[in-house]
């Protein structure tokens, strides 16, 4: 290609010379504006210069980041915490009920407020009051608050990011943050176009594909460059059909799974609060349970028949987390954020005996797509009943599970779950960003056993698989939407491990 001339369209021909000025490469709108037309107009040129190895065309994912209505109050109005902690300076001991009402703010802001609040010790609640500890300690509260603020005039403003930095993260959540994915490509001059442009071996000249009659009566076709064509390249061979291998992976574990002992079981992917949180022990002011981490579905309504499940979660949790239970709140609908909602149901069916069982199904939360979060996801969950289950029979369970997909590097930690005593994290060995966490677990607490019915001589071993990740590790991948992907190359990129091969 750098010893004779290329022969280019004056508009392919315009547009490597304005790539040729950015060496570093430039984006495509910035592309479009320099020529003064529109993006669309020009990627099937791009196209061509990438297809004549001219141009490099890079996929680029980044964040458009700007403040919600919410957002927008609050910096008028003020944040939740400094609100709350403002009456509190002045009150010095109030009811919740009457900071919702005092303040207007929902259950949500006063949640996430006194959670801040305690976070830094300087209120204590007890029997639905709030009492100021430390109010005239709050320098720490207030370089907070400042944080927070400065955060949202940065980035309030369709701020365009390539990463979304954690303090966005966490407002998002609180839905201070709208963002939006904003998808981009960016064009670089390849080595062989700079070596041609140094050359001078770049000729602009009237390309065309086909004759015309206009062009032979006229005699215009000997002032033109007919484009050549190579009949001698073969046609692209399309690879046999198979499975996808995020689907093989998935195989393999439930037939692992159900080779140590294990039944598959399923359940609804719409589910009441009551089965979701409540059951488990997880307090309904839980932040877990915040519209801004749960999906909650407002116009289906789902029947309880477990009347004896609801009447003994009320009393357990108004014994225990000692506040007032509500009814209506336990009979929310939602999109599960887990398979545990799978367990608990076996469980009320079963009650007592010696099973194992497992749910690989999909769950749903509300996080923003990034190489490691989807909305959308699965979760492999299990549970193990019997009288002598211990402690020590789920660490067993991890380490050979972990075995049977080729990880030998496996370790423990100390965790705390609402509804498990004792917690774990088991963690295995990523070989490019080092340990991964994807074995949490523990032992179901009395609390959620009762709330089912279990005799009480029978204890469970449960756990709950980030299984996307697991296959991440497992495929060699970093991004966990290329589990999903429909890009052939990407999908024909994927090698199974050595021990799916061996069982193949």
């Amino acid at each position: 290609m750098s010893d004779m001339k290329v022969v280019l369209p004056p508009r392919l021909f315009k547009i490597a010379k304005v790539v040729l000025k950015s060496v570093n490469g430039m984006y495509v709108n910035e592309l479009a504006e320099q020529l003064g037309v529109k993006e669309s107009d020009i990627m099937r040129d791009l196209a061509e210069l990438e297809a004549k190895g001219m141009v490099k065309l890079e996929r680029v994912l980044k964040y458009v980041v700007k403040l919600s209505a919410l957002g927008r109050k609050y910096l008028s109005v003020g944040l939740p915490e400094e609100r709350v902690l403002s009456y509190l300076i002045k009150e010095r001991k109030v009811h919740i009920n009457k900071l919702k009402e005092v303040l207007e703010l929902n259950d949500e802001e006063v949640s996430a407020a006194l959670g801040l609040l305690r976070r830094y010790r300087i209120v204590s609640i007890s029997e639905g009051f709030v009492e100021c500890l430390k109010c005239d300690e709050v320098k720490d509260f207030l370089e907070h608050v400042e944080k927070v603020r400065n955060a949202m005039i940065k980035y309030g403003g369709n701020v365009v990011l390539d990463v979304i930095p954690d303090d966005v993260q966490v407002l998002k959540r609180r839905r201070v943050f709208e963002v939006d994915e904003l998808k981009v490509i960016k064009v670089l001059p390849t080595e062989a176009l700079l070596k041609l442009e140094t050359l001078g071996l770049i000729v602009e000249a009237n390309v065309v594909t086909k004759l015309t009659s206009d062009m032979l009566v006229s005699g215009s076709w000997r002032n033109v460059i007919l484009k050549e064509f190579d009949l001698s390249i073969d046609v692209p061979e399309k690879p046999i059909k198979k499975k996808h291998p995020y689907v093989q992976f998935m195989n393999y574990v439930k037939e692992v799974l159900i080779g140590m002992g294990f039944e598959e079981v399923k359940g609804p992917f719409l589910e009441t609060a009551l089965w979701n949180f409540d059951v488990l022990f997880v307090p309904q002011y839980h932040p877990a349970r915040r519209v801004s981490d749960v999906f909650y579905v407002s116009n289906v309504s789902l029947n309880v028949a477990e009347v004896d499940v609801l009447n003994k979660v009320k009393e357990i949790h108004e014994n225990s987390w000692r506040y007032s239970w509500s009814v209506e709140e336990a009979l929310k609908t939602v999109l599960r954020t887990h398979t545990t909602p799978v367990s608990m149901r076996t469980i009320y069916a079963k009650k007592g005996g010696e099973y194992r069982v497992f749910s690989f199904d999909r769950v749903f939360r509300p996080d923003t797509p990034d190489p490691t979060h989807l909305m959308e996801f699965h979760q492999l969950e299990g549970i193990i009943v019997g009288k002598s289950v211990t402690f020590k029979h789920l660490l067993g369970f991890f380490k050979e599970f972990a075995r049977y997909l080729g990880m030998s590097d496996v370790k423990f930690k100390p965790a705390y779950f609402p509804f498990t005593e004792p917690s774990v994290e088991g963690f295995v060995k990523h070989p490019k960003i080092g340990w991964v966490e994807v074995f949490p677990g523990g032992m179901f607490r009395p609390e959620v056993t009762e709330a089912v019915g279990l005799p009480p001589e029978y204890k469970v071993a449960a756990w709950g698989i980030g299984i996307d990740r697991l296959a991440m590790i497992v495929l060699g991948l970093d991004d966990i939407r290329d589990l999903y992907t429909h890009d052939l190359d990407v999908i024909n990129s994927l090698k199974l491990p050595e021990v799916m091969i061996k069982h193949a």
